[in-house]
């Protein structure tokens, strides 16, 4: 089962998931980050430590949110990539396109600045 957290630190939204993000779960997460978005969310960083493997409709997801949060002001990341999810978005290509931080306090840093 797949859970959402979502706290605020330093005028950034922070979505913390746990369990897999594959097929059946990804709507879940992209419910999650459409309540987020629409309740005026603009600096948005997802915390995927507690996230052991995520699969393409979870990149989709992934990828449909940062396509939204394109406005000036807006800021989105993913921080806390355990090694397996680290290298699917290595092999997807998506670290390339996705800011992605080793840690929650690193993320924070750059997106409240």
């Amino acid at each position: 089962m797949t859970e959402f957290d979502l706290t605020a630190a330093e005028g950034v939204a922070v979505l913390s998931v746990s369990g897999r993000v594959d097929t059946a779960t990804a709507p879940a997460l992209e419910k999650a980050l459409d309540g987020v978005i629409t309740g005026g969310g603009r600096r948005v960083l997802i915390d995927l430590a507690r996230v052991p493997y995520i699969s393409s409709g979870g990149l989709r997801v992934l990828l449909a949110t940062a396509k939204r949060l394109r406005g000036d002001g807006d800021r989105y990341a993913l921080c806390s990539l355990a090694p397996e999810v680290e290298k699917v978005m290595r092999l997807t290509g998506f670290s390339s396109i996705l800011a992605i931080h080793p840690d929650r306090e690193s993320a924070l840093a750059v997106m409240s600045a």
